[in-house]
């Protein structure tokens, strides 16, 4: 690496890292809220969009309706709710546009460490560039969002054998470019959402034959790609009153929905389980399509205008339950002694959870283990002071998390304005500390199992939790007072006399 750059001499009022829609979304509640502060967005690729931008797979598309993917200040104005990738794209462009955010943003800066001096109140982050420039800045707040997996080592099932495939295996996470599928028999590995996306996709677009290979079946809700009701009202009403009328309904009917399916989940899975039957037809089964869980253990997988269901009834697509003894030279020897044969395996395996984008995170030199502390108001951490970060809801789309934490960080940052403080510390004594719940209680996929010690702790209560209820976060975090008992605020003279 070369050698360490001097400090930036500008210090800003909060460091945002990631420019996808956390970071995006935390700028302009800074803008609107707190518009006399300076921050700058720190975004290790070359452009804005983060997830959006890195995945490239064929079909590449919301799995939540964009009336409640996009945010509450910025209408969503296409016809279609169930986005593709390109579309998502150019609505977080148009947003940093609109906002004047984009240069505040300083791209090929991936952050690799940040340490918070207590002696004055400030955090310093240090940057390394393409090249190995390291370069470092100085600000007052820290804001972390930078998603929730590993951008460079997907989850690896570790396949035995891939090394005699003759063919071409690929993480979606990493799809290269233009690559033809055109005439190939390809295999996709996996039953999460990004299996059922690409494989329609590929399957509509030319493959020769598209097998979904999976362990375990998941389930399959469809809707329209076109939300009617939101169309029609974008017809006869304002752009915004329309949206928020739109996206009023969508959360309601979501959150309804989630609770009612938990309160009699034999009745919901009857339901789903008889809506795929219809869509499927004579091509429906118990082995392949029947899950041994309940509804929303796992997220259900949405299928837009039946495309996944059209491609098997159509012959373009099948789906294979068994497991993989081990991968050949022509493709996949399977457990039960058959074979599959493939041109091209898509591993859709999963992602591999990273908490804090793997930045190195320190306070007074001690780093932290994010383990070990607990999660405030659904984006603070036990005793580490300034710092608050984005996981999104598992239940809902990742926006509303970010929406309503954009509103509660710039509420703290006015009653520390207020207070004159200069850091602001959600403190949780070590004797009081309560008894930890699972993070991800009641949720059972896979990456989220494997990434769960890496997550801060979670409470069976408010405040000292990372709740899966917007509509309470929502009231909590906009209600609560800001001054609660349990927030410590360091004043200037403070850093002064001591």
């Amino acid at each position: 690496m070369n050698a360490m750059a001097p400090i930036e001499p500008d210090f800003l009022d909060m460091i945002i890292v990631g420019a996808g829609i956390s970071g995006i979304g935390m700028a302009v509640h800074m803008t609107r809220d707190c518009p006399g502060k300076s921050f700058a967005i720190l975004d290790r690729r070359q452009q804005v969009g983060g997830t959006w931008d890195l995945f490239r797979y064929p079909g590449i598309r919301s799995d939540s309706d964009m009336h409640t993917l996009g945010f509450s200040f910025a209408p969503w104005k296409h016809e279609k709710s169930i986005a593709d990738g390109p579309s998502i794209l150019e609505y977080l462009d148009a947003i940093t546009d609109e906002y004047g955010l984009r240069g505040k943003m300083r791209f090929g800066q991936k952050v690799v460490t940040t340490n918070w001096d207590s002696k004055t109140a400030r955090w310093t982050v240090t940057t390394e560039a393409s090249d190995g420039t390291l370069s470092q800045v100085q600000g007052r707040f820290l804001f972390l969002g930078s998603g929730y997996y590993d951008y460079d080592d997907p989850y690896d099932a570790a396949f035995k054998g891939r090394d005699k495939f003759k063919g071409t295996i690929i993480h979606p996470q990493f799809w290269p470019k233009d690559f033809d599928h055109t005439g190939k028999k390809v295999v996709v590995i996996g039953s999460g959402a990004t299996a059922v996306t690409i494989v329609p996709a590929m399957a509509h677009s030319g493959a020769a034959h598209v097998t979904q290979l999976q362990r375990t079946p998941t389930y399959m809700v469809s809707r329209p790609a076109r939300d009617a009701i939101a169309n029609g009202l974008r017809k006869v009403l304002p752009e915004k009153l329309a949206y928020a009328i739109t996206r009023f309904k969508n959360i309601t009917m979501q959150d309804w929905m989630f609770k009612r399916v938990r309160k009699f989940p034999d009745k919901a899975r009857d339901f789903i389980l008889g809506e795929t039957a219809k869509q499927l037809g004579a091509r429906y089964n118990e082995t392949d399509f029947v899950p041994p869980y309940k509804p929303w253990e796992q997220r259900l997988c949405l299928v837009p205008d039946a495309d996944f269901f059209e491609a098997i009834k159509q012959g373009k697509a099948d789906v294979v339950t068994d497991h993989i003894d081990s991968f050949d030279a022509t493709g996949i020897k399977l457990k039960s002694g058959k074979h599959l044969d493939a041109d091209v395996i898509v591993t859709a395996t999963g992602l591999s959870l990273a908490f804090a984008g793997k930045i190195a995170v320190s306070v007074d030199g001690q780093p932290v283990d994010f383990g070990s502390h607990f999660y405030y108001r659904n984006c603070m951490f036990s005793n580490v002071p300034n710092l608050a970060g984005v996981f999104g809801y598992i239940n809902a789309s990742w926006t509303l998390r970010v929406d309503i934490v954009g509103e509660y960080i710039t509420r703290l940052l006015k009653q520390m304005d207020a207070y004159g403080a200069v850091a602001a510390t959600p403190v949780l004594p070590e004797d009081a500390q309560p008894e930890p719940d699972d993070v991800f209680a009641d949720f059972s996929s896979g990456y989220l199992e494997r990434g769960k010690d890496k997550m801060p702790k979670n409470a069976p209560s408010l405040p000292w939790r990372l709740n899966q209820d917007y509509k309470r976060d929502k009231q909590d975090m906009r209600q609560a007072p800001i001054d609660d008992g349990v927030m410590h605020f360091t004043r200037a003279r403070e850093l002064v006399d001591s």
